[in-house]
Order: structure tokens, then C-alpha cells, then sequence
């Protein structure tokens, strides 16, 4: 059995989060002149990634952000979601993070 060090299982999540970054910066600086249908994909890609590293705080949010952005709204709905994404992806993983997070931006948008 292969197993990675802790460190470099480290080096490798601070990858995932490097390349996340770049991909959440992306919407951030284009969302007002994204297609709805566009958002949603880059959306879904977040959460893809997220999910396959166990960043379930980013992956919740990811989806949520994925299906608001094909409602009316988008754009404030994705923004709120946007300014939530650094909390998420530094979470350390564990459900309360994912819920809190969440919990977080219903209570902005609504």
C-alpha cells in the first residue's frame, strides 16, 4: 500500500486549494458578464474538484451557487456565494463548516 506523507498530503490539498482559488478569482472578476448557464458550469467544476478532496464546505457551496446561478438573481446570488468561498476553502472538512457556511449565505441572500 502506497500512502503519501503528511506533508506531502499537505502539499498536495494546498494544490487543490491554489488551483480552486484561481478557478473561484475567475468567476469572481467575469460574473457580471458570465451566461447563467456558464456560471453553472464553472460552479459544478468547483464542486467536482471539491468533493473529490473531501472539501465538503466548498463542495455544498459550489452547489448551491451551481443551481442559483440558473435563477433569477444570479448574479447576487453567485456574488454571495463568491464572498463565502475563502471561508469554505479553508475548512478543515468536518459537516459543521458545511452547514454553517451555508446557513451563513441564506441568511444574506434572504
Amino acid at each position: 500500500m502506497n500512502r503519501e506523507s503528511p506533508k506531502t498530503a499537505l502539499d498536495s490539498l494546498n494544490i487543490v486549494r491554489l488551483r480552486l482559488s484561481e478557478r473561484i478569482c475567475e468567476i469572481e472578476q467575469r460574473v457580471a458578464g458570465l451566461k447563467p448557464v456558464d456560471i453553472c458550469a464553472k460552479m459544478e467544476a468547483i464542486r467536482a474538484m471539491a468533493a473529490e478532496h473531501g472539501m465538503s464546505a466548498l463542495e455544498g457551496l459550489a452547489d448551491y451557487g451551481a443551481h442559483h446561478a440558473l435563477l433569477p438573481g444570479h448574479v447576487a446570488a453567485t456574488r454571495a456565494c463568491l464572498d463565502h468561498m475563502g471561508e469554505a476553502l479553508v475548512s478543515d472538512g468536518c459537516a459543521g463548516d458545511r452547514e454553517s457556511i451555508l446557513a451563513a449565505l441564506a441568511i444574506r441572500i434572504h
